[in-house]
């Protein structure tokens, strides 16, 4: 089969010039940490700045706004007085609206449903702008201002919170403060509360102490009098979800556990309740929902779709079921403030809820109204150059001229219904400009640093022409050889590779194709498959000589004399083919050989089905039920165990066929270590102890396999460092296998139980290709790279992963840890995502570097051709997302899918290197 056309700038070169092949691998690397560069300038760019504002500036109450009046004098010129005395926050972290408002809510949380459903109180469903995660979302909620998608990388190390925001101001008003929870408020909000007590949000194997350390201060709390604000973060439910999922039996009980907090806080309130002093206000809210998967971080309804409970004796009491609507999660910015009798922050973008303050009195409400949309039109002014013509503005204009002309009729005692209509009129003349000026602040959001934008996508494109071009003209003079010179040779199997990889690149320009990609590999690689069966079909039943005019079929033993394959080297070592007997057993055997091989791509095709059907993920069908739900429900613990110890025993059987005898023993000893982890943090159970009521952190046994997959890495670390001084390649190839294990067992550990099947079926794949494909099929070195890079690419997705953000499972970053350590944090949690691309990629390392004898300069190639395949489709998306910028879905889709994109080369490029470096080092030893 001939080599792979389009990719023989890969393969060309001087020919037989290891040095050569080796400088363009060595090339390759160093062109991509040039363009890791030029993506870190783009994404310092495409991330942007807040939009203008008022940056540090805080508002004042001796800023507020008069009333609008012709002639006439308003007294109602300071920020009205408080709706509430006291007011506690309770953010429960990963709360859904479904579970609080729907079926689990009924069953679990029966006193907050009482108060939803006929108690005084207003509910919402409150939507967070992506990316849903903690910090952008406190600092949404007490700025009223969209925070940046940017924040998504500070919310690991959150910084002091510089804007105007309510807690500020609540400190400037004299307010005291109290807080308990997570500890990124403190960080946040430094030297504003006269007593808090933080935890860790980061630590997601604790959901039991974590709540317990908030909760032990309240009965102490509730009784005292010397508080006006109290904010409370619960993390136990977010960090229940990462573990485990939204439908954990753990589930159930943590939401009985916030019921009960809930009730304890509302009883507290009530009895401090006199008439001389302001009623009360407990909010129950959250700071984003929870995916089906149990992350968070993207754009589904149950992430963006959180609950917002208002409880107070200032609101009519209910006597039926109200449904709750649908509001910002920034409106409670300017509520809050009104109603706890502070200045709005001033760089606030939602708008008043008017519900709220129903009790009030029409001017009041005005008032509140127009305070409101004063704020937001100062916004206006600073943000949109021509801002007179914005909608909004206008409105406002005139909402301000009917307020006067109220006002008027007003103070001169008119009762007549025209001051109630025209007071409805202005009522609903300030809602309509509110909404106006808020929707169009929110489309400016941010802003984009073009300059930086335009020198990284140059640096990043200018590398990637280089770095393929480079090769083309490696000998002085272009090569003669190209992709038109002859199309008759190009296989079907080039041609799958050719236009499935260049399809691939061009669907990156639509939302829809990023939003469901998974399934654009699943079909290549399937459509992979059935190459595979029709090249073993010519092997094994013939090929039709094209210079036989009648089609003549030509028998596989005289296409193919020089190949052997792995029972033809065996039976020419032990076999006298002139025995008869050894004739038959020689015939047998290839026939047994041809059956494996013509069935293997259905094996794989039934593997891949199988794949697919254990995670949902993408965005159309990632609600839909599938395997990996059915074994995490609390009902099938006993299955999902089964499961477990079958994929950990069948993983230890295929792995320990390339390991040493005392790294066997690792192996075998780390497979039981990760069933008992995950028997401590009670996903499965022990066969003796099916019911065992208690969990652990599993720290101890997590530590136990670390110890062992460092063994193993030490092993193989150790015959690399051999092999480089005796230049012996079979110690190189036993080094690399030996790293090889021990990425397995550490993904094994980092992986949830439900998803062992894909690391059992990865390693199956990767024999299956490795025994019957590709030497069988004679595929070259380019070839058998793409065909790597395809199925790393589907494995990714097989996981469950998908271009958003919440399907990163950060668990795994704390997997042995008892406290948030940041870069084994970050390690693991990127190991984990891409565990799939990178134990395809180490598999080729491995693979070329043990069949050197037939692929000349095997890693090095590649390594290239791999650098290549990431480099090319990034840059491609860079230029691209630029010309996208604008595009409806460019913060919940494109720039998701950026991030991901620039993890995934710097992993390659981690990879590449250190294996290149490797081989460079053999290479020049053997030469010297």
């Amino acid at each position: 089969m001939g080599c792979l056309q389009w990719c023989t700038i890969i393969q060309s070169g001087a020919p037989g010039s290891d040095k050569m092949r080796l400088r363009s691998s060595l090339f390759a690397c160093c062109g991509l940490l040039v363009q890791l560069f030029g993506m870190a300038v783009f994404l310092r760019g495409f991330f942007p700045v807040p939009a203008k504002s008022f940056g540090s500036v805080k508002a004042k109450a001796s800023d507020v706004q008069a009333q609008p009046a012709r002639g006439l004098v308003s007294n109602w010129t300071q920020v009205p007085s408080p709706l509430f005395g006291r007011v506690v926050i309770m953010l429960v972290d990963a709360l859904r609206e479904d579970f609080v408002f729907g079926s689990k809510g009924n069953k679990f949380m029966p006193y907050t449903q009482h108060l939803v459903e006929r108690g005084s109180s207003h509910n919402f469903i409150a939507k967070a702008w992506p990316p849903t995660v903690t910090m952008p979302r406190i600092k949404a909620m007490m700025t009223g201002k969209i925070p940046g998608f940017i924040d998504i990388i500070m919310n690991l190390n959150s910084a002091a919170l510089l804007e105007d925001n309510l807690i500020w101001q609540a400190k400037a008003a004299g307010k005291t403060i109290v807080f308990y929870g997570d500890d990124t408020w403190i960080r946040m909000f430094p030297d504003l509360f006269v007593e808090h007590d933080g935890t860790t949000s980061f630590f997601v194997s604790d959901y039991t102490e974590v709540d317990e350390n908030v909760t032990r201060h309240l009965d102490k709390v509730l009784k005292r009098d010397d508080w006006d604000l109290l904010i409370l973060h619960y993390l136990g439910l977010d960090h229940i979800g990462h573990l485990a999922g939204p439908n954990s039996h753990l589930i159930g009980p943590k939401l009985s556990e916030m019921d009960n907090i809930v009730q304890k806080i509302h009883v507290g309130l009530v009895s401090k309740e006199n008439e001389d002093s302001l009623p009360s206000l407990l909010i129950l809210c959250a700071d984003h929902g929870m995916s089906d998967t149990g992350s968070h971080g993207g754009s589904s309804n149950h992430e963006v779709n959180t609950p917002l409970v208002l409880i107070s004796p200032a609101f009519r009491k209910k006597y039926s079921f109200v449904p709750a609507e649908d509001v910002e999660q920034t409106d409670l910015t300017s509520t809050l403030a009104l109603g706890f009798g502070l200045p709005i922050p001033q760089n606030n973008l939602g708008h008043l809820i008017l519900s709220v303050f129903e009790e009030r009195s029409l001017q009041e409400q005005l008032k509140y109204l127009h305070l409101n949309g004063y704020q937001l039109s100062l916004l206006i002014q600073e943000s949109i150059p021509t801002y007179e013509k914005d909608a909004g503005y206008k409105l406002f204009q005139r909402a301000q001229k009917s307020h006067s002309s109220w006002i008027k009729l007003y103070l001169e005692g008119n009762t007549s219904e025209t001051l109630a209509n025209l007071g409805k009129k202005v009522l609903q003349q300030y809602l309509d400009a509110v909404k106006f000026m808020s929707s169009s602040l929110k489309r400016i959001v941010a802003q984009y640093d073009m300059y930086s934008m335009v020198i990284g996508a140059i640096i990043v494109v200018e590398c990637v022409l280089f770095s393929t071009l480079w090769k083309y003209f490696a000998n002085g003079k272009p090569q003669r050889k190209s992709c038109a010179a002859d199309c008759s040779s190009w296989s079907e199997l080039d041609l799958v590779l050719l236009l499935g990889t260049f399809a691939h690149i061009l669907s990156l320009g639509s939302s829809s194709f990023i939003e469901e990609e998974h399934q654009t590999w699943f079909f290549l690689v399937n459509t992979l498959l059935l190459v595979f069966f029709q090249d073993a079909c010519r092997k094994y039943f013939g090929v039709i000589d094209p210079k036989d005019k009648a089609k003549k079929w030509i028998p596989e033993d005289d296409c193919n004399k020089e190949q052997t394959t792995i029972h033809g080297l065996f039976e020419a070592s032990y076999l006298d083919p002139k025995d008869d007997k050894s004739k038959d057993y020689i015939q047998s055997s290839r026939s047994y050989e041809k059956w494996l091989v013509i069935s293997s791509p259905w094996v794989l095709l039934v593997i891949c089905r199988v794949l697919r059907s254990l995670n949902q993920t993408g965005i159309k069908y990632a609600q839909e039920p599938d395997f990996g739900h059915w074994l995490t429900s609390s009902n099938h613990r006993l299955e999902l165990s089964m499961l477990t110890a079958i994929s950990l025993v069948l993983i230890f059987i295929l792995v320990q066929k390339t390991c040493s005898f005392v790294s066997k023993a690792a192996l075998a000893l780390g497979l039981v270590g990760i069933y008992c982890y995950r028997a401590a943090l009670g996903n499965v159970v022990f066969p003796w102890k099916p019911d065992k009521p208690d969990v652990s952190k599993g720290i101890i046994e997590a530590r136990f396999v670390y110890v062992f997959i460092l063994g193993i890495l030490f092993t193989g670390v150790k015959d690399l460092l051999k092999s480089g001084v005796s230049s012996d390649s079979v110690t190189n190839s036993r080094g690399l296998w030996e790293i090889y294990n021990g990425l397995v067992l550490l993904a094994a550990l980092l992986l949830r139980p439900h998803n062992l099947p894909v690391l059992l079926f990865i390693l199956v794949v990767q024999i299956i290709l490795t025994r019957f494909i590709w030497r069988t099929l004679g595929y070259d070195a380019a070839q058998i790279t793409i065909i790597y890079y395809w199925f790393g690419q589907a494995s990714f997705y097989f996981q469950g992963n998908s271009n958003s953000i919440a399907t990163v499972d950060i668990s795994a970053g704390f997997v042995g840890f008892e406290d948030y350590v940041e870069l084994p944090a970050i390690f693991l949690t990127i190991f984990s995502t891409y565990v799939g691309p990178l134990l395809w990629a180490v598999h080729l390392t491995c693979y070329m570097s043990s069949e050197r004898s037939r692929y000349s300069s095997a890693v090095g190639h590649s390594c290239y051709c791999f650098i290549l395949l990431r480099a090319i489709p990034a840059s491609v998306y860079i230029i691209l997302i630029t010309s996208l910028r604008y595009h409806l879905f460019i913060w919940s889709v494109f720039s998701p899918k950026l991030l991901y994109e620039g993890m995934h080369t710097l992993v390659t490029a981690a990879v590449c290197i250190m294996f290149t470096a490797m081989d460079q080092k053999r290479m020049l030893k053997m030469s010297s």
